[in-house]
């Protein structure tokens, strides 16, 4: 009887120590996974203060400092200068439209750009006064031409006298190329600015014109 218990014991024995060492390498390989898990970024290199020297940031360091200091920088400034212009403009095209378009469509359309953006252009006068910026930079007026998807004067002048379904086609093409422009805009200041309010219209103006300019596709 004693033989046949000792080959029993030691089996369960040899069960328990097998288990135990997976456990381990079970435990191991955790580790090893949690050890060699990526960084979410690369390191960012934040400049110093005049007179001090550069400093190497995590990425989720750099991001809370930006976050913590959100003071408007010259992109932040420029932009809503820009976008109060290339709003205005975009105004003026929608005013045409019950007058000149054809497709209920087109009108319809038109309206829903200026219930946006008019209170778009408040919302950004409002930002430039409470950081004690004008909303024209002193002697360096903005360009027309220089803003992206800005209509020109020719073409302000030829929507202008268009009607029916010339106009709608006009109207769509040129705004178009105007609501890209202001997604070009909004893009750059995202990766330029650094004020979080500035960042939200910018979002706002990507999310809103980007669905336009599909609609506005569709309907030519």
């Amino acid at each position: 009887m004693q033989h046949r218990r000792v080959p029993r014991l030691s089996a369960v024995a040899a069960g328990l120590t097998a288990l135990a060492v997976l456990g381990l390498v079970g435990c191991d390989s955790g580790g090893d996974d949690t050890k060699s898990a990526p960084a979410s970024g690369p390191p960012v290199i934040a400049p110093g203060a005049p007179g001090e020297e550069n400093r190497t940031l995590s990425a989720e360091d750099a991001e809370r400092e930006r976050r913590e200091d959100d003071s408007p920088n010259a992109a932040d400034v420029s932009y809503a200068r820009m976008m109060i212009l290339h709003h205005t403009q975009a105004l003026e095209m929608t005013q045409l439209a019950p007058g000149r378009a054809e497709s209920p469509k087109v009108v319809k359309l038109a309206e829903r750009i200026a219930a946006a953006q008019k209170p778009e252009i408040g919302a950004m006068k409002g930002w430039l006064r409470t950081h004690g910026k004008t909303e024209q930079d002193a002697g360096h007026g903005h360009d027309h031409a220089a803003m992206p998807g800005m209509a020109t004067e020719a073409q302000l002048r030829q929507l202008r006298s268009a009607e029916g379904a010339a106009f709608d086609q006009l109207f769509l093409t040129l705004m178009i190329t105007h609501h890209q422009g202001a997604v070009t805009m909004a893009t750059d200041v995202k990766g330029q600015g650094n004020n979080i309010q500035i960042e939200e219209m910018a979002d706002d103006t990507v999310a809103q014109q980007t669905s336009e300019i599909n609609r506005m596709r569709d309907l030519l």
